[in-house]
């Protein structure tokens, strides 16, 4: 049987696992919707637009989904945490991306004047998300202001508005970006014509921002205290974050994995790599730019989970109370059940997704959308 402690370490290789599933395919979906008014001149290059990610956006959503639900049932302590810390972030988000199914479905209903309005939505609920994720995964590294008490009930002290500090602000802008550059490489090998033209243009454009903002966050993330575990976790020992000693390292600690476990230096190497790809594939080799967008996606989200490793959410008011891989999950007997379930169905999920993508291929253009005006969205 698999020890608790490697469970543990699983669970959090799971979670990261949805969370780059999350950021590679519905990030492409917020990408296109962020870039809408920029990249389509008229109201035919917006249904390009919308059309090349309309088969494909709400089962993409099921990656959040199901990351959500893996935190709640994985770290319980960790998503009560959070999700009361982070509420009006997180309301923010479900707002926006409540705008999404509405401006999906009836932008094609109404008048011509009107689905100015639906790209609206389009446009906010693809750039707010991708902002307020960012800010969140900054914050985790500046620790966020929470105390547990015995009997680990947490106590928050924390604003939305705390949440919006320089370097967290900085996170965000990788993160849009990102998310951004994922959407015009999708655009690229999707559509035809001026959208793909300035689709090519803006993949180049948004990964040279990646590469500063990624290399700045990195020499800014050298330079901000960090946290550090003192005493000895026993690793199959039942969760409790109490039971633990940590210190605040002035500054260097979030770096520390990188010479203790030289092999998570590829991640930021690969963060590095896939927009460096983009920036010279864009327009000769359309799959190998989305490739390299998503190894981006991949690498940059990995370097963030390498960097916090085993801090899941650091407290700025009391260390010792920080929750982490050891002392923050389920039961044993928990843990074991949802590794049954996820070797069973994410198998059978993957299969589908790839044939609806098999199914649904195909590039989108300015005649397509004409020769069928009442079918598409």
């Amino acid at each position: 049987m698999i020890e608790y402690e490697m469970l543990k370490l699983l669970w959090w290789v799971l979670v990261g696992v949805l969370l780059i599933g999350f950021a590679i395919t519905d990030g492409y979906d917020l990408g296109s919707a962020g870039l809408l008014p920029f990249l389509g001149k008229n109201d035919n290059e917006r249904r390009v637009i919308v059309n090349a990610v309309a088969p494909h956006w709400d089962g993409n959503q099921v990656w959040f989904i199901t990351a959500g639900g893996a935190i709640f049932a994985a770290w319980p302590m960790v998503y009560a945490t959070a999700f009361s810390g982070f509420y009006w972030a997180m309301v923010l988000v479900l707002f926006a991306l409540l705008m999404r199914p509405i401006a999906f479905e009836y932008r094609a209903k109404v008048e011509p004047h009107q689905r100015k309005w639906c790209d609206l939505g389009l446009f906010i609920s693809g750039t707010v998300p991708s902002l307020v994720f960012g800010v969140a995964f900054g914050n985790l590294f500046q620790g966020y202001d929470f105390n547990l008490d015995t009997y680990l009930r947490s106590t928050l002290n924390g604003s939305f508005w705390s949440l919006l500090n320089p370097f967290a602000l900085l996170c965000g802008v990788v993160s849009l970006t990102m998310i951004l550059m994922q959407g015009a490489c999708w655009l690229g090998l999707r559509t035809e014509g001026g959208v793909e033209k300035r689709a090519v243009i803006a993949a180049r454009r948004l990964a040279i921002v990646v590469i500063v903002a990624f290399a700045v966050a990195g020499f800014w993330v050298a330079h901000i205290p960090g946290f550090e575990i003192t005493s000895v976790i026993d690793g199959n020992a039942a969760s409790n974050p109490l039971h633990k000693t940590v210190v605040v390292v002035e500054s260097g600690r979030w770096l520390a994995n990188y010479s203790k476990y030289p092999i998570t230096l590829l991640a930021p190497v690969l963060g590095f790599l896939g927009a460096i790809g983009v920036i010279l594939l864009a327009g000769r080799k359309p799959s190998l730019t989305f490739i390299s967008s998503s190894l981006c996606q991949l690498g940059i989200i990995t370097t963030a989970g390498a960097s916090l490793f085993p801090f899941i959410l650091p407290s700025s008011s009391n260390p010792a109370v920080s929750l982490t891989v050891w002392d923050a999950t389920s039961s044993y007997l928990t843990l074991g059940i949802m590794s049954f379930v996820a070797a069973v169905f994410v198998p059978i999920i993957l299969a589908y997704t790839t044939w609806c993508f098999y199914k649904m291929w195909g590039r989108i253009s300015v005649q397509h959308i004409e020769d069928n005006s009442h079918s598409l969205y």
